[in-house]
């Protein structure tokens, strides 16, 4: 029998690592996503694996590119500027085709900004964050258990494909305790293959080559296409969303993490009032599920984005309804969208 126990975001994240078989852990203090690392170093040692405090984000990124390299499930964890120093790190990774885990419990900015919850880093994960033509799979939860699910599919994502998996979380997330169900397998079907391209000794087998340096005519060129094509599958797979009385809506209300949870007070208070209002939660933010969208708004009358920031995944939701009359409500720097404010902003504009 599966009993539930109390636990935040950020502590359900690192249990469900350990749970996945996380090897390796590298990290650097920052709120608010400390209680992650400090979870981390707690229950690996509890689990005889390797935990390190570095003295950086830079040397946490390139020390899970050195422990990945060898076969090893490695993660990161950090918050908004703290992933930005890591951005060099990840394209690195991306370009060598190097699985990790990499968990950014976002606050306000730019800059140092604040340590309240934001939404601001949506393009920094979905285009990429770096250098270079790469896309890393970047999965939002809204709970504390969906936070522990993705982060343990995020492992086999990342291995399967053989890139680094983002979960972008917020501060609200990140630090609320809820009582969830620790997963105790990943939901990814698909069947993992031995990591053959792992550096672990070429005594009884020919060397392997783990960069992303190529400087032949052509050779960066055929990379990057064999990459593009990855790209794409991940692309076509790995497209996930919630819906939420959709059925009959005649109005949509768009958002994730956080301002979901939020959004499905609305609708239940907006259809007290006879509005049809539905909530579409997109639960991969890249790849973004365009697919179940387009076919969600065919009978809706008008949609309304909302996030905790200026306004980021709006640019995805115009990408996939092209021509739809689209209402956005935002705020940035730490501000929380209320449960009213969203009602008048629907009101006004419905």
């Amino acid at each position: 029998m599966n009993n539930k126990i109390l636990l935040s975001g950020n502590e359900a994240m690192g249990e469900a690592a350990i749970r996945a078989g996380c090897r390796f852990y590298a990290g650097y203090p920052i709120t608010p996503q400390n209680e992650l690392t400090a979870y981390m170093a707690k229950r690996m040692h509890q689990e005889k694996r390797i935990f390190i405090q570095a003295e950086s984000e830079l040397a946490a990124i390139n020390m899970v590119f050195g422990a990945s390299s060898t076969g090893a499930r490695a993660m990161t964890s950090s918050s908004s500027p703290g992933i930005s120093l890591k951005q060099e790190g990840i394209s690195y990774m991306a370009g060598t085709q190097l699985p990790a885990v990499i968990i950014n419990v976002m606050r306000g900015g730019p800059g140092l900004g604040n340590i309240s919850s934001s939404q601001s880093d949506y393009f920094q994960s979905t285009r990429g964050g770096g250098h270079g033509d790469y896309f890393t799979p970047t999965l939002a939860p809204a709970s504390a258990q969906e936070a522990a699910e993705l982060t343990m599919l995020s492992f086999d994502m990342a291995d399967y494909y053989r890139t680094p998996v983002l979960i972008l979380a917020d501060a609200i997330i990140g630090q609320m305790m809820e009582p969830l169900i620790l997963p105790q397998k990943s939901t990814f079907t698909k069947k993992l293959a031995a990591k053959s391209w792992a550096l672990t000794g070429a005594d009884k087998r020919a060397p392997n080559i783990v960069r992303s340096l190529f400087l032949g005519e052509g050779m960066l060129q055929a990379h990057n296409e064999m990459l593009r094509k990855k790209w794409e599958t991940i692309k076509n797979n790995e497209q996930r969303h919630e819906a939420y009385k959709t059925e009959d809506a005649r109005y949509l209300i768009i958002a994730y993490g956080s301002q979901a949870r939020i959004a499905i007070d609305v609708i239940d208070s907006l259809r007290k009032q006879n509005i049809k209002a539905g909530l579409f939660r997109p639960v991969s933010l890249w790849p973004y599920p365009e697919k179940a969208l387009r076919q969600i708004s065919k009978k809706i009358k008008k949609v309304f984005v909302v996030e905790q920031s200026l306004g980021q995944m709006i640019e995805d939701v115009r990408l996939s309804l092209p021509g739809e009359e689209i209402h956005f409500f935002g705020k940035a720097g730490g501000g929380i969208p209320t449960v009213e404010e969203i009602i008048k902003f629907v009101k006004r504009n419905y």
